[in-house]
């Protein structure tokens, strides 16, 4: 049974990564697979709207004490 372009595709990647094992210890191949990369707790968008509540708040309570006296 010949190989599908998926099938191909997986074994390449499979044997790409095996290539850059060999000659290496578990101990750094561990240390490349654990890079942890930051990610917020909170949204752009929701943070965006939770400054826009705070800071549009104050701008306003600014004009109101300058200008409306």
């Amino acid at each position: 049974m010949a190989q599908t372009p998926r099938q191909r595709q997986a074994n390449d990647k499979f044997l790409k990564d095996q290539e850059a094992r060999r000659g290496k210890s578990e101990d750094q191949i561990k240390l490349k697979k654990t890079k942890e990369v930051f990610k917020s707790p909170i949204s752009p968008v929701w943070l965006a709207l939770l400054g826009f509540v705070v800071f549009g708040g104050l701008v306003v309570e600014m004009i109101s004490r300058f200008f409306l006296r």
